[in-house]
């Protein structure tokens, strides 16, 4: 897994209006922690942070700390929920060899078979990898599995040096009868319940 190099400031100013006037200026606040160290407060360039962080999982090497460069994962990343750009970064330390867990896509590839639909229930799955050699994705072949098959996350062919981390049980992909609707339907009881409740407030209502 490749590193991406990036540059970070310190950060002493704190609270919305510096982090405004950090955003302002082209740069992203974000917090660097962990190994039991104290938080670190730094911005990074934004335009820079924003390209890296296309790649699931990217590893950073964030230059221009007091003590040297250090390894760090993105681990929470906070967007303007309108306008999309960065708001602020959670890093996690990292160091070679250490184990890490994250997510990563799920990438499904091959044809339906006929007359079949297929539902992906989970479109990325947990996973433990070194924090150096975290895999871009596990890859998916659905060619030919038959109307009903379903595939569990204690099926997926992991990346080697990856283990599972999520629920074995855990539904990835089903392949259903592209005929047959998928929509929940009511059931009697709940009908039922729902006719109780009209009842009731038709009398309350009178």
């Amino acid at each position: 897994m490749s590193e991406v190099r990036i540059a970070a400031e310190p950060r002493t100013e704190f609270g919305k209006g510096a982090a405004r006037r950090t955003r302002r200026a082209g740069k992203v606040p974000a917090v660097l922690y962990g190994h039991g160290t104290d938080p670190e407060h730094i911005s990074l360039p934004g335009h820079d942070l924003m390209l890296a962080l296309k790649t699931p999982n990217v590893l950073l090497r964030i230059e221009g700390l007091g003590d040297g460069a250090e390894l760090a994962l993105p681990k929470d990343v906070q967007r303007d929920p309108i306008k999309g750009f960065l708001e602020h970064v959670d890093l996690l330390l990292v160091k070679s060899g250490e184990k890490v867990t994250v997510s990563i896509p799920v990438n499904v590839t091959g044809n339906v078979v006929a007359g079949g639909r297929m539902v992906q229930a989970e479109v990325e799955i947990s996973i433990e990898a070194e924090a150096t050699h975290i895999p871009q994705g596990v890859d998916l072949d659905i060619e030919g599995l038959e109307l009903d098959s379903q595939v569990l996350a204690k099926d997926l062919k992991l990346p080697a040096g990856a283990t599972l981390a999520a629920d074995e049980e855990l539904l990835i992909v089903q392949i259903v009868d592209a005929t047959v609707s998928t929509e929940p339907v009511e059931t009697a009881a709940e009908e039922g319940a729902e006719g109780v409740g009209e009842s009731a407030e038709g009398e309350s209502a009178e």
